[in-house]
């Protein structure tokens, strides 16, 4: 994982205000929490950024359907997407919305670097194009004639002239990055993806959009004919919201990055993006984690398709952290997972009910009724939080959530087994108790960027010796 000095930025991607928050992007946020909380509590200085992609062919239909106005109709949508910091225990620093006058300035300012370095030019062309993906698609991308991300969209046929992005005189630069950036792109797999779509030759992309056919986009400067195109406009967030190009002290302090995307994003991130970069002479992004897919009962979610999980109904059911908990443990960090409430409640009941939730009602039961004084943990304890420690930081500097949860449920079934065999309901010693305070706050500790809330309340318990309601079990 990247860190420049003591300054770490991290952003996720910025999902499209057409529809309420889902599960899928919750996802995605959350996991780029646990990574800024991570590095927060070692220390670090960090700037966590997310918001709202609000421009381009798909909101502004959306505005005309409801009979809105599309900023009316964007201020509506983001605000439901600002809730979930405080629905899901969200630490982001900067929510940055793509219609703020600051972005729109930026974006004007990085088109006109890149028209003076040559690389935007005007064409006629013709293209198949999917209003969900926002992109345009070759019939290799399309499964009988339809695109497979949004089966419901029908392909729809763009003719007319446009500005143009030089991608493909990026093919050899961005090459030369990816040999000598090796884990630029994590997982790997993901990386020998892009690698190879750029060594087959890349295509320039139109930027730009007939403001007489579509007015909702940034305005091209000196061009009132033209509008930007989504794509364009939204990725320049990235430096945007470090303040470029004005505050020049913070921008060159955080970036690049830590970047957050989902693997349908893969093109537009570590490749389109990077050319981007390239034109302007900015730093490329130093590193981007692509993690997969939620499914519903082995379904693939899709606003499109109307049958997305919400996250407020999730959290209002279960709680923040339990949610937090289901999508970072049961989801695995670069593949595709499913959701199904039957798995969530079976997670929440032996995992955090008769888990975490179990033991460190169990400790502090026993420790109320005695007076404890702190004395010096065994060596046996220690030695098991070192090794969990270990693997802990291990798997999350490597983003393997899941994996360094399970790490954490190892030391709980440990203490859970060292009161068995000690046990401490019957001679209620002060040396176990005191080992397990030991081992219940390390384990506060490392669950503080995953489970916020229970840690803090672990944390409390283990100081005041009073019980904490953490996690009701779930009866049905």
């Amino acid at each position: 994982m990247f860190k420049k000095k003591n300054k770490f930025y991290i952003t996720t991607t910025l999902p499209y205000v057409n529809a309420d928050p889902h599960i899928g992007f919750a996802l995605e946020i959350i996991q780029a929490d646990v990574i800024a909380r991570y590095y927060r509590s070692n220390g670090c200085d960090v700037f966590f950024n997310t918001g709202t992609d609000e421009h381009g062919l798909k909101i502004f239909r959306g505005a005309q359907q409801e009979n809105l106005d599309p900023q009316k109709y964007c201020d509506i949508y983001a605000e439901k997407n600002k809730k979930l910091k405080e629905a899901l225990n969200l630490s982001y620093d900067n929510f940055v919305r793509t219609t703020d006058k600051h972005h729109i300035k930026s974006v004007q300012e990085f088109w006109t670097r890149c028209y003076k370095n040559g690389d935007i030019y005007k064409k006629n062309y013709k293209i198949k194009y999917c209003v969900g993906c926002e992109l345009e698609k070759t019939e290799s991308e399309l499964v009988n004639g339809i695109c497979p991300i949004h089966p419901n969209k029908e392909i729809e046929i763009i003719e007319e002239e446009n500005y143009f992005f030089k991608y493909s005189k990026y093919k050899k630069s961005l090459l030369d990055f990816y040999k000598k950036n090796k884990n630029f792109v994590v997982p790997e797999s993901r990386f020998n993806e892009i690698k190879e779509f750029t060594r087959r030759g890349l295509d320039d992309f139109s930027i730009s959009r007939l403001k007489e056919k579509m007015p909702w986009g940034v305005p091209v400067p000196n061009d009132d004919k033209h509008v930007m195109y989504v794509w364009f406009d939204a990725l320049v967030n990235y430096i945007s919201a470090l303040g470029w190009p004005e505050n020049q002290k913070k921008f060159k302090e955080f970036w690049p990055g830590l970047q957050a995307a989902g693997k349908d994003n893969l093109r537009q991130q570590s490749s389109m993006w990077q050319a981007m970069l390239l034109s302007v002479g900015l730093p490329n992004s130093k590193q981007i984690f692509i993690h997969g897919f939620i499914t519903a009962n082995g379904q693939k979610m899709s606003k499109s398709l109307g049958n997305v999980i919400d996250p407020f109904d999730l959290v209002q059911k279960y709680g923040a952290d339990a949610v937090r908990y289901y999508l970072l443990r049961e989801i695995p960090s670069t593949e595709d997972g499913d959701f199904t409430y039957e798995k969530f409640e079976q997670r929440y009941n032996s995992d955090l009910a008769g888990g975490i939730g179990n033991l460190v009602s169990r400790v502090i039961g026993i420790a109320s009724k005695l007076n404890i004084k702190n004395t010096k943990i065994t060596k046996i304890t220690e030695k098991n939080i070192n090794e969990v420690k270990n693997n802990y930081t291990k798997a999350l500097e490597s983003f393997k959530f899941n994996e360094a949860l399970a790490s954490v449920w190892e030391l709980i079934s440990y203490c859970d087994k060292y009161i068995n065999d000690q046990k401490l309901w019957e001679t209620k010693k002060p040396q176990v108790l005191c080992d397990l305070f030991y081992a219940i706050n390390e384990i506060a500790v490392l669950l503080l960027p995953f489970l916020p809330e229970t840690s803090e309340k672990i944390k409390k318990a283990v100081k005041e010796k009073k019980s904490a309601a953490l996690f009701p079990r779930i009866v049905n």
